[in-house]
């Protein structure tokens, strides 16, 4: 596994309005799109393309385009699924697909609730969204679910991390297969009840509201 903390200024203002308790929901929601948007740049770094021949107004020219099969872009619900646009804006032509984790607030361990996923996901480069890496295990939980379905190149996205997830998920993975993930920030720990610190709160909460 490859951890990339994306070093940028504006990610690092974005971020710090993010995590402000006062930023209301469709400011937060705003920001994690524009946040994502950033950090996608880095995430397709090495997305697969192959050349093709075009004619521009001047000239012949050899391009390149993405190449089949087409990558896979796929937002871990709920909160994922407010990374999505920023994703899919750099990558129109990626297919969607949707998996729902959720975490027992007693075991902390992740519960598979939905899944809109190819059966076959073989020579996919597949993307996984999840805002949040604390103690990795529904980001684990989703890695294993992929490579399950024929997955080897896996790019997780998140907006910040806990040191305890980036280890557990390095530790499940191992050399398994091609995995990458890539953060905006690495905070200090996980707190007795498993957020983030100094974090962001509950991103789903903050993205969507408390649904009871």
């Amino acid at each position: 596994m490859r951890l990339l903390v994306a070093d940028h200024p504006l990610i690092d203002h974005k971020l710090t309005v993010l995590r402000d308790k006062n930023t209301v929901s469709p400011t937060f929601r705003l920001l994690v799109d524009e946040l994502v948007t950033l950090l996608a740049y880095e995430a397709t770094r090495h997305v697969r393309v192959v050349p093709r021949d075009i004619e521009t107004p001047v000239t012949a020219m050899t391009g390149v385009f993405l190449s089949e099969p087409m990558p896979i872009v796929i937002p871990i619900l709920r909160a994922g699924l407010g990374m999505l646009d920023g994703m899919t804006r750099l990558m129109p032509t990626a297919e969607v697909g949707f998996l729902g984790l959720q975490r027992d607030e007693e075991t902390f361990e992740a519960v598979t609730y939905a899944n809109r996923l190819p059966d076959d996901l073989s020579n996919r480069q597949v993307f996984l969204l999840d805002p949040m890496l604390a103690t990795g295990g529904s980001l684990i939980a989703a890695i294993e679910y992929v490579l399950e379905r024929g997955a080897s190149d896996v790019t997780c996205v998140c907006i910040i991390a806990a040191p305890e997830g980036v280890e557990a998920v390095k530790e499940a993975m191992k050399d398994r297969a091609d995995v990458n993930v890539v953060v905006a920030a690495v905070d200090q720990k996980l707190n007795e009840k498993k957020y983030i610190v100094p974090g962001l709160g509950d991103a789903g909460d903050r993205l969507y509201g408390i649904v009871d």
